[in-house]
Formats: structure tokens, C-alpha cells, sequence
């Protein structure tokens, strides 16, 4: 069995016109397709960045996220060349960032961000 790599990572946001903003506006995700499912009062929204793809659903009060330490995914890392340029530009957009770390079994430089509904993302240098 050959899996290639990883096709999409669905996401399920609390409020989703905050959601499909930041992903699309702030992280400069595009929109690929957004499609309304009336029957379940949900939008699905397919986004694409390089390699990347994102789905992100909207569901009328979905429980909210219990921690990033408990089990399942913890958090969601994308690859940039340069931590620190990437950092200051999320920055100038008004998204908090964390203080840029090492990380002691690679040597790269890393650091986390939270979405709208604080799940954790990560800056990962090549």
C-alpha cells in the first residue's frame, strides 16, 4: 500500500464566516469550492494552499474542543522557509504568535498560532 501523502485535513469551525476568513484572507488559503448542505445547516468549504488542503465544515453547535493534549489530533503544521519572516507577517495581521522555539531533536525553528476556535497551528522551518 502507497499512500503518497496526506490529500486534505477537515476542520469543523464554530463560526464560520470568521473561519473562512482567516483561512482565506490571513493564511491566503483559495477557495476551491464551497458548498451550503441545507439538510445539515452546514457548509463545507474545500481550500488549497501549495500542497495544502484544508476542508472546513460548519455545523450548527458542534461541542467545543476539549484540549490540545487530549486524544486525536493535537495540532496542524505547515512547512515555511523562514519562521521568523512568516511570524511578522501573521503578526502585522493581527494574529498572535508565540515566542519562536528550536526544536531540540531537529535544530529547526518553530512556533504556534491558534485559528478562531484556538486550534493550534504551527510554523515549521523547512
Amino acid at each position: 500500500m502507497d499512500f503518497g501523502h496526506i490529500h486534505h485535513v477537515a476542520l469543523i469551525c464554530s463560526d464560520y464566516g470568521v473561519s473562512k476568513r482567516f483561512y482565506t484572507e490571513l493564511l491566503g488559503f483559495a477557495v476551491i469550492a464551497e458548498t451550503y448542505r441545507a439538510e445539515r445547516q452546514s457548509y463545507k468549504l474545500d481550500l488549497r494552499r501549495g500542497d495544502c488542503q484544508l476542508e472546513l465544515f460548519s455545523f450548527p453547535n458542534p461541542p467545543p474542543r476539549v484540549s490540545p493534549e487530549a486524544c486525536g489530533l493535537r495540532h496542524l503544521a505547515f512547512v515555511v522557509d523562514d519562521v521568523e519572516a512568516s511570524a511578522r507577517a501573521l503578526q502585522a495581521k493581527g494574529v498572535e504568535v508565540e515566542t519562536i522555539r528550536v526544536d531540540e531533536l531537529t535544530g529547526k525553528r518553530f512556533t504556534f498560532f491558534k485559528d478562531p476556535d484556538g486550534l493550534p497551528l504551527e510554523l515549521y522551518e523547512r
